[in-house]
Order: C-alpha cells, then structure tokens, then sequence
C-alpha cells in the first residue's frame, strides 16, 4: 500500500510539474474592431516558422482559353481561383489557409468599372477563405490598385506569408 501511496504522489507531482511548464509562445492576432474583415498586425513569436509565397495569379477558367480578361474572370472569380492556388501551395509545404497572417493585394482596374479596381468583388472572394467557419482566422493585409500586373487579363495578383509556432 505503501509503494502505491508513493506512485500516486509522484504521478500527482509530475502531473503538477507539466501542467506548470510555460505555455509554448502563440502568434497573436490584433483585432480591429468589427465589423473589420481584416487584422490590424500581428505578432510573431521567436521560433515560429514562416513561408512567404510568390505573388499567385488566377488559373483560367477554361485552360484552353486565355485570350481575355472573361476567360479568367472577373475581380471575385479571379480572387477565388488565385486563393485555391496559394491553399494548394500552402498545402504542399504543410501549411494551411488559417496559418496566413500577411496578404498584400494587388488589383487593376476593370475595365468593366472604368478602370477602378472591384474592392467589392475581391473582399466578396476573400471572405469565402478568412473569417469562415472553416478557417475562423483573419489576416493583415493591403490591398492595392496597380496600372497592371505580369498578363493584360489578370485583375489581381496575390502574396501571402503564413506561420505557425513549431
């Protein structure tokens, strides 16, 4: 009875022990207040693990045409197709959409618009990807209109750095 006595005091001990081990550092995210859509920053802690991904462009709808801007789509098809590409990218290097914490957006002007960027159609596409039930997370993130972008029939080109604490 003794030596059961004893193996519960140290299992109770070493119980207590872990439990008063640091928690790993998290990232922190700063809200803005809603109903902001976007992360005023955020907060990376030593040790954390960060991808930074090339500028993502929309895959055609059609790959046979890619001749104009309708055989990508419009501002919000063209966000929706370029995200995909980036959670695939993210993906093969273990990552996934709620580990982005940075997007820097660029978007030309549609010519549909004339010539304004469609702010509406981009945030309609990036909220299919951020605040979700799926992916709860937001990001920080600027958002741009450039004279053009590396094709005439890309509305939006997309950058995004992810990180997760090891």
């Amino acid at each position: 009875m003794k030596s059961l006595s004893i193996l519960i005091a140290a299992s109770l001990l070493c119980g207590t022990a872990s439990a008063a081990e640091p928690a790993p550092p998290a990232i922190v995210r700063h809200t803005n207040p809603p109903p902001a859509i976007i992360l005023g920053g955020v907060t990376l802690p030593p040790g954390a693990e960060i991808v930074l991904l090339s500028g993502q462009l929309a895959s055609p709808i059609d790959p046979a045409k890619t001749d104009s801007i309708e055989a990508f789509g419009d501002t919000k098809t063209q966000t929706i197709s370029t995200f995909n590409k980036i959670k695939a990218a993210l993906e093969k290097l273990g990552y996934s959409m709620s580990d982005i914490v940075k997007l820097t957006v660029f978007v030309t002007g549609d010519p549909k618009l004339g010539g304004k960027m469609d702010f509406a159609g981009f945030n309609d596409g990036y909220k299919q990807f951020f605040g979700t039930a799926e992916n709860p997370n937001l990001v920080a993130r600027s958002t741009v209109q450039v004279a053009g972008l590396a094709g005439p029939n890309f509305l939006i080109e997309i950058e995004a750095i992810a990180a997760k604490v090891p």
